[in-house]
């Protein structure tokens, strides 16, 4: 049972002159309590108002949490700045995917897995070196897309 199917959720209430509208409060993973007004608009026909959205959660998230004024960035509850001195990239892949660090195993495990399925077809290869290298990344995807629409009959890569 996660924090919005609780039994023992707690509401709010809203008081706008004569009308009055119950909005549900859910515990922060971290931090503070948060007041859901997703229904506001529906219920009421207003919007509030938050510039900057200083008091304003966009998402809720079980990988990251962020704290803009406190300067903190947490991926699964661990600082980024620990995974970036500590870690390193597929590590930190490992804890986005799995919600955990790994252990010595499970590292070398992903390591072997990721770097055996990440091999470019030679074709493919062939295809970015015809692009200088101050070519904007997007030719190379504007190039590409008849490829990821399934039109790749007469694209010249696929030795159509």
């Amino acid at each position: 049972m996660d924090a919005k199917t609780s039994a023992k959720n707690k509401t709010g209430t809203l008081t706008v002159g004569n009308n009055n509208w119950d909005m549900p409060i859910y515990p922060g993973t971290i931090g503070p309590e948060v007041v859901d007004i997703s229904k506001l608009y529906a219920q009421s026909g207003m919007f509030t108002y938050d510039p900057g959205f200083t008091s304003t959660a966009s998402c809720e998230s079980k990988i990251t949490y962020i704290d803009g004024d406190e300067g903190i960035l947490l991926y699964r509850g661990y600082p980024i700045e620990q995974l970036a001195e500590h870690g390193d990239f597929l590590e930190t892949c490992y804890l986005l995917l799995y919600g955990e660090l790994p252990t010595a195993a499970q590292k070398a495990d992903f390591d072997y897995r990721v770097t055996r399925h990440t091999m470019v077809h030679e074709q493919m290869s062939r295809f970015f070196q015809g692009f200088s290298r101050s070519s904007p990344p997007s030719d190379a995807r504007r190039a590409e897309s008849p490829g990821r629409t399934g039109s790749s009959a007469h694209a010249p890569w696929c030795g159509a």
